[in-house]
């Protein structure tokens, strides 16, 4: 049986830059009749974004998550397996690898550039989302992470563009300039509205033999493919992740947890961290939660597994409180 290289595109930007939102938007207008699969690497250690993206596999949308930070360790097998695995279960007519926000994307496409995949991968675009407002960060702009992300482009997705003041797109240029990324396309986007046409673009990046892509960093790693430990009996189980300065903590709740919404909101709004996201079941219905830049955004969805949240920040006593708040404001059904 012929076998054609699978289409793929890495989509890398920074924490909280709007990459889940601009891979449901995608989803949600990819052809009809074609089968995409979307493997997500997330920093942290419980998994938030399959299940805010949702799996529809009667609808050609298969997922799979790489969690702990492992995928932007090329050292590491978690990326190579998760990526065999889903290749094999959902044969996709496109692959979308979304790396975590702190990641190393040049890591990530090294692997797909590997002799493995020569004939499984086509790379096409890599696309980058970053947010003109931040630039004017230092914290941002002068991150390694963040300058290797805009690096490998093929073209710069400025996201949020609704939202910039009259100058900050020149700001963006500017930038790219001073990093010499040059001859990429620059597309203002708003709420995640990619265009099907722009996945299609070749991907330039090549590694270099004298660049070392091994990974430089460190961060904890789990073995992400062990057994899902045993709930505790008190029904709901932490795990923490922390590296580059960065900790996350996450928690896992049963199903039988039902949490009030109003007082569930006020709880995630009091949050001082870079990222938090959350899936709940409350006596309101099943939401997904999304908040950066103290903003909030809530989505209905029809089912999930069970009740989840992931803290991401720079000083996780700042959220020392959580735990006891999140189990005052549930009750087990």
């Amino acid at each position: 049986m012929q076998f054609n290289a699978i289409p793929t595109n890495v989509i890398t930007g920074f924490l909280g830059v709007g990459k889940t939102t601009a891979i449901q938007y995608l989803l949600a207008n990819k052809p009809d009749n074609e089968r995409w699969a979307v493997l997500v690497n997330e920093f942290g250690e419980v998994g938030i974004d399959a299940s805010m993206m949702g799996e529809d596999s009667d609808g050609g949308i298969f997922m799979r998550e790489v969690p702990g930070g492992c995928m932007c360790c090329t050292a590491g097998l978690p990326m190579q397996m998760a990526l065999n695995q889903l290749i094999q279960r959902a044969k996709p007519d496109r692959l979308l690898i979304e790396p975590t926000g702190l990641g190393h994307p040049q890591e990530v496409l090294a692997s797909l550039r590997s002799a493995e995949y020569s004939d499984v991968i086509q790379l096409q675009a890599t696309m980058t989302l970053v947010d003109a407002r931040k630039l004017s960060d230092p914290e941002y702009a002068t991150d390694e992470t963040y300058q290797q992300q805009v690096s490998v482009a093929d073209c710069i997705i400025a996201h949020k563009s609704d939202l910039y003041e009259a100058d900050e797109l020149q700001q963006l240029d500017t930038y790219l300039a001073q990093l010499q990324v040059t001859g990429r396309p620059v597309y203002p986007v708003a709420h995640g509205q990619l265009q099907l046409q722009w996945l299609d673009a070749p991907c330039h990046w090549q590694p270099q033999p004298e660049v070392d892509v091994e990974p430089s960093h460190s961060h904890g790693h789990g073995d992400v493919f062990a057994a899902t430990p045993d709930m505790p009996a008190e029904g709901y189980l932490r795990k923490d992740n922390k590296g580059d300065g960065y900790f996350s903590s996450g928690w896992i709740f049963q199903p039988d947890f039902e949490f009030d919404f109003i007082t569930l909101e006020s709880i995630l709004m009091g949050i001082d961290a870079e990222r938090v996201k959350g899936v709940f079941i409350t006596d309101e219905g099943i939401f997904a939660f999304n908040i950066v830049d103290g903003l909030m955004s809530s989505t209905a969805l029809d089912e999930v597994y069970d009740s989840r949240i992931e803290v991401i920040g720079r000083d996780p006593s700042a959220w020392q409180t959580l735990e006891s708040d999140l189990l005052a404001a549930s009750q087990r059904l």
